[in-house]
């Protein structure tokens, strides 16, 4: 009969560490005041305040309060320090909280200490004293009572889950920063261990007191012997072992055999009840041994868990004489070997509370108005990955209804239910869209549309080739004067201007081809397909739908039964599709509220899907492309002006350089205006900022600018004069223009050529103010009697773009 080793086994609890008192208010405020503003720290001064407070009551004896307020202040501060780590960064550095330190004493050795200006440290150590608590609290219960017992297995799970928190979240750092041993990853793990052995324990005690079946109590008390061995082994090997008292080690020691030699004392009675009497002589002699092993080295254990093992030792040694005699008289069975013996089963019956949910600070409003940027960061990294699982979620609830359309569309469901019915017809907005297409024309229109792809597209290659035109007879000029005068041609090379317009022009090219291919790809779609689309001309639409008659003869009158099933399942698949769309507002909701700052979507076969997909077509194409071919327009001919710009302005270059080279040529003089030529001054012209021989430098990329810069009130370069060649008709010498004085601009000339001179100003390669297109300009220079090279008529606008 099995008889309980001990009414209440003898269990430890841990004490908390001690500290000396800091002020945690002052070095905070100061950093806020240095890091945010004033008025951040003035907002803050309240969550200061409240932090200090719980700082100084833990600061007092333990024995001031109860376990229940000291574990509420605890788990309280421990939460706060959490939002004080992840906005202040304690550390020497000058730049981050220098001036607070932590001071701790070592739960194990209290001689002990460190201060360090680690927030690791201060959270550690408040985590080490919430379990220790958690140890008190059960040890307190009286587990001689069922609510007791609960009580203090409870608590002693809950001080193995705050040891494991410690272990897991903050006991490296802490070491890392130089903490005593009792905050280690290993001294938390053997902490844990060794609670989690007696809330194991605990359950031991409440199958014995419910006298359950002897099989259960072995496997129970094993796992109890099994934490324990753990929690010894940690002890005995580093940084721990030579850390603790003795009396620690021996008492989990002892612990460890006793728990072994229960089970096998328990698992023996089941034995015998079995009468497999030769294992139950082995089992019993290795638990005896065990005992009498561990009692030799125990030294300063409890006098009431030496009496526990006495008393164990004496039912075992009782029991192994009585089965010895039986199996000597009956049995007659050879005792098997210790080695040959199996291992004892274990039962696991706790594990460490999750202290995450109790730890989880996000709903505390601490310094909720201070946000560093890691945690916007954070926060962006997290809006990442939410958007992304929304967007999977999403994606997959589109797929199911996808299948489910194209199995449908595959048995003409629910078209041939509606045919055969003879009542189908043509949803209101498909049919309003079907008459809007007749009344434009219907599919016969698309000629029209067609052939205004084709002009537009020929205006845009015209205009391309325009403008290459342009720029390859600037610098063809260029280098015929450039071979004419030798050195004294001393402006850049066109090559060295014009890269970027260039390439610009190349990607319009190769646009123009890509988008000519794809409009013949249009044209051979609405060939291959015009004979389906002509049945948009059907009047009324709905005589083009196709009906399905019923048959002549039944054939097992089962027609209808089938057509109902048919139509109900139909209505249920509609519902679903409706719940899908309440799932994808959902998901947006739950986005919409997901607040993690304080934590940190083809086949054939339906007509329906038909019309649509076609109607789309003839309403989008005309819309789409001519809207994309309007644009490219536009934009040729914003790079055609730029071109035209700086041709006007190389010309212009090249009117003064020529003069200058034939006046060197000529032997002119330029001094004291004799020879009747101005020079740049006399002409009020304004002075050049750069007169080298080589253009200043500009930024990476980009072309050097030019050496001249168009007066600010000189007309712009018209279109209305046609171009003729150099060769011709040479330029008049620019003195023969009559110009009253101008005054020099107020600010000095922009030579970058990305940036416009003046505000609505797109020519980016001289300073003149926008004049209006297509008209004469005013100002104060007369036309030159001669025609400017290098201008073209622009395009008529509007001719080809018909709005929708």
């Amino acid at each position: 009969m099995a008889t309980p080793s001990a009414g209440v086994n003898v269990m430890l609890a841990v004490h908390e560490k001690k500290t000396s008192p800091v002020d945690i208010y002052r070095p905070l405020r100061l950093y806020i005041a240095a890091t945010f503003s004033e008025r951040d720290a003035q907002r803050a001064e309240d969550d200061l305040a409240a932090v200090r407070q719980m700082r100084s009551d833990l600061e007092r004896a333990p024995a001031e309060s109860s376990l229940d307020l000291r574990r509420d202040l605890l788990l309280a501060y421990s939460r706060a320090l959490a939002l004080v780590e992840a906005r202040f960064p304690i550390s020497p550095d000058r730049s981050h909280v220098n001036s607070l330190s932590f001071t701790w004493f070592d739960a194990f050795k209290p001689s002990k200490k460190v201060s360090l200006p680690s927030i690791h440290l201060e959270r550690a150590a408040v985590l080490f004293n919430l379990a220790a608590v958690y140890s008190q609290i059960a040890l307190a219960a009286d587990r001689t009572t069922a609510a007791g017992l609960k009580q203090a297995c409870g608590g002693f799970q809950s001080a193995a889950g705050a040891f494991a928190f410690l272990r897991e979240t903050v006991a490296g750092k802490a070491a890392a920063a130089g903490a005593t041993p009792d905050v280690s990853p290993e001294c938390a793990a053997m902490l844990e261990k060794l609670m989690l052995a007696q809330a194991q324990e605990c359950f031991f005690e409440k199958v014995i007191a419910d006298a359950k079946p002897p099989g259960l109590c072995s496997k129970i008390a094993r796992q109890v012997g099994l934490y324990y061995e753990e929690a010894y082994a940690a002890l005995n090997a580093s940084p721990l072992s030579q850390h603790f008292d003795k009396t620690w080690v021996s008492h989990v020691q002892l612990k460890a055999a006793q728990f072994y030699a229960e089970a096998c004392y328990r698992y023996s009675l089941e034995l015998h009840e079995k009468e497999e009497i030769a294992e139950e002589i082995a089992r019993l002699k290795i638990g005896i041994s065990a005992l009498a092993d561990a009692k030799k080295t125990a030294k300063g254990v409890a006098a009431p868990l030496l009496d526990a093992v006495s008393k164990l030792e004496s039912n075992m040694n009782r029991n192994l004489e009585r089965a010895q005699k039986e199996n000597d008289r009956v049995y007659l069975m050879r005792v098997p070997a210790a080695s040959s013996l199996g291992a004892l089963p274990a039962a696991s019956l706790v594990k460490p509370t999750n202290m995450a949910e109790l730890l989880d600070a996000s709903k505390e409003r601490l310094f909720s108005g201070l946000v560093p940027d890691g945690s916007m960061k954070a926060l962006s990294r997290y809006t990442e990955m939410v958007d992304d699982i929304i967007r999977t979620q999403a994606e997959k609830l589109q797929q199911g209804s996808e299948i489910t359309r194209v199995r449908l569309k595959d048995m003409d469901l629910p078209d041939s239910i509606l045919s055969l019915e003879g009542n189908i017809s043509l949803p209101l907005d498909l049919k309003e869209d079907v008459e809007a297409v007749q009344i434009s024309g219907g599919p016969a229109g698309l000629e029209a549309e067609l052939q205004q792809l084709r002009d537009l597209r020929r205006v845009n290659q015209e205009l391309l080739v325009q403008t290459e035109e342009l720029m390859q007879k600037e610098a063809s000029e260029d280098a015929q004067f450039r071979t004419q005068f030798g050195t004294r041609w001393t402006r850049p090379q066109s090559s060295t201007l014009t890269k970027s317009l260039q390439d610009r022009l190349n990607r319009f090219a190769a646009n123009l081809k890509q988008a000519a291919d794809s409009d013949a790809r249009i044209e051979r779609a609405v060939k291959d397909n015009y004979p389906l689309m002509s049945i948009l001309d059907r009047r009324p639409i709905e005589s083009a739908l196709p009906s399905i008659a019923r048959p002549i003869m039944s054939l097992d009158g089962n027609e209808d039964a089938l057509v109902g099933a048919l139509k109900q399942s139909l209505r249920q698949l509609e519902n679903l599709g409706a719940q899908r769309a309440g799932l994808e507002d959902m998901l947006k909701e739950m986005k919409r509220k997901d607040d993690i700052l304080p934590k940190l979507m083809a086949g054939t076969g339906s007509h329906e899907d038909l019309f649509k997909k076609e109607i789309a077509k003839l309403k989008m194409m005309n819309f789409l492309v001519s809207l994309i071919w309007k644009t490219t327009k536009d934009a040729i001919n914003n790079i055609k002006q730029q071109c035209s710009d700086f041709v006007m302005t190389r010309q212009i270059q090249c009117r003064e350089m020529i003069e200058e080279v034939q006046r060197q040529i000529a032997g002119f003089s330029f001094s004291g205006g004799k020879t009747g030529h101005r020079t740049n001054q006399q002409r009020n012209v304004p002075p050049q900022p750069n007169q080298q021989t080589t253009p200043p430098p500009t930024h990476p990329g980009q072309p050097p600018p030019p050496s001249y810069h168009y007066p600010p009130s000189e007309p712009r370069p018209g279109y209305s004069q046609p171009y003729p060649a150099y060769a011709s008709s040479p330029p008049p010498p620019y003195h023969q223009y009559q110009q009253p004085p101008q005054q020099p601009p107020q600010q000095p000339p922009n030579t970058d050529y990305g940036q416009p001179a003046y505000p609505g100003w797109r020519g980016p390669y001289y300073n003149a103010p926008p004049p209006q297109q297509h008209q004469q300009q005013p100002g104060p220079y007369p036309q030159p009697p001669y025609t400017i090279p290098g201008s073209y008529p622009p395009p008529q606008q509007g001719n080809y773009y018909r709005p929708q």
